[in-house]
């Protein structure tokens, strides 16, 4: 289970000052009430960025992992939420996500740029319409863009300071701001006339 580790530094600080030792967790996100023998479970390594370690603990009662993560850091996908923001800023500001996409991603084709930037802003995009519905602040904005957003904020970047605003709900908002489940609505398939696996028929 992840959990939000409040700290408005950089990644290259995070990493630099090995911020994940500084990481506390005061109780048991599972028994609130304590008696549990919550313990700190080491750390683990993200992927990406290189180096950055994620501090966890472990309760043997409810035999679960909780990892807090920092608000530089994605959650369920690799990298920074500036790095996706950024993604999402040149979407918003391309003449269609072709045009984007020739400057992304140049190591894989154009189909799977193209399906690796629709999920970021498919995920995105689905947080903010929560959003606008969850937190009376953004009430009034009424566009679901990065940059109406920014506007309303007045703020540098967005996410990071959206997870922040989020605190309470980031366990419902899909990653990677929030710590929710995905979302498959858009990626489901229908396979309603796929042929089922096996031999063909006689």
């Amino acid at each position: 289970m992840q959990l939000r580790f409040a700290t408005n530094i950089s990644v290259e600080q995070y990493i630099q000052q090995e911020a994940w030792r500084d990481a506390k967790l005061d109780q048991c996100p599972l028994h609130p009430e304590g008696g549990c023998k919550i313990a700190r479970h080491g750390t683990y390594r993200r992927k990406s960025p290189d180096g950055a370690k994620i501090a966890r603990w472990y309760c043997p009662e409810g035999r679960t992992t909780f990892g807090m993560l920092p608000d530089c850091l994605c959650s369920r996908l690799p990298g920074t939420l500036i790095e996706v923001e950024t993604v999402i800023n040149q979407i918003e500001a391309a003449s269609s996500q072709e045009a984007a996409a020739n400057s992304m991603r140049l190591d894989i084709s154009l189909p799977g740029v193209l399906r690796w930037m629709r999920r970021r802003l498919f995920l995105i995009r689905l947080s903010l319409i929560l959003l606008i519905e969850l937190l009376p602040l953004l009430s009034n904005n009424g566009q679901e863009t990065l940059s109406s957003f920014r506007s309303a904020l007045g703020v540098e970047f967005v996410l990071p300071h959206l997870r922040e605003l989020a605190g309470p709900y980031l366990d419902i908002l899909p990653p990677p701001l929030g710590f929710g489940p995905w979302s498959q609505k858009k990626y489901r398939r229908k396979n309603r006339f796929q042929q089922q696996t096996g031999p063909d028929p006689p």
